[in-house]
């Protein structure tokens, strides 16, 4: 069977930063209580996470059901903007998917993400042809790892990657018993990595290298 590749999303194919920086801050400034506002450096240490961690570790000081009820508003506000207006993809990403696919590479995403976000970035980007599948925290409730395990079986993959940026795309890919590649120009440090590509349009050339099933 073909190796089949599983994308995380933000630090592996694209960088929102800049679009939801704004729009948290722009929620965060409806309520008084909220003295909080964030920079794109403090969204780089949230990357990865789901939104309800983030927001445990950004709003200490309210309810759990308010910091959640907000949170919720700033996921609904980002999506609905991304989906028209999209973010900074990694450069040469489109040019790479395409020769991922005719080299016959079956693709995924699975990200650690509200329900819609996926969705936005395909759909601004013009990118849904290129994934067969895709699952997130938002749809499931399930860990990252979990949900690799859930696309591989649904999917019945018997070759698979994952490629994601931090350490916590690493440990859920030993969770889900999937090899992992490191996306080593996004947000964070892996040094246990076996594989590691400096630039998503090495990724073609990486997987060619690499002899059948020698991912580990």
């Amino acid at each position: 069977m073909d190796l089949a590749v599983i994308f995380d999303l933000d630090g592996t194919l694209w960088d929102s930063r800049k679009e939801v920086v704004p729009i948290w801050n722009q929620v965060f400034s409806r309520y008084p209580e909220i003295p909080v506002r964030i920079t794109e450096d403090d969204m780089l240490r949230f990357m990865g996470r789901t939104i309800w961690d983030i927001a445990a570790e950004l709003l200490p000081d309210i309810s759990p059901d308010a910091r959640n009820r907000i949170m919720k508003e700033c996921s609904v506000e980002e999506t609905h903007y991304l989906r028209k207006h999209g973010a900074t993809l990694f450069p040469k990403l489109k040019e790479t998917l395409d020769q991922l696919r005719t080299a016959g590479y079956p693709l995924y995403i699975v990200s650690n993400c509200q329900d819609g976000y996926i969705e936005a970035f395909l759909e601004a980007h013009h990118l849904e042809a290129y994934f067969l599948d895709f699952e997130c925290p938002g749809r499931t409730g399930l860990s990252k790892g979990q949900n690799i395990k859930l696309v591989v079986e649904r999917n019945q993959l018997e070759n698979v990657v994952y490629i994601g940026d931090t350490l916590g795309d690493y440990s859920a890919s030993q969770e889900a018993g999937v090899p992992f590649i490191h996306a080593s120009y996004g947000f964070g440090q892996v040094p246990e990595a076996k594989y590691r590509l400096r630039e998503i349009a090495d990724l073609p050339q990486l997987l060619a290298s690499i002899p059948h099933g020698a991912i580990v």
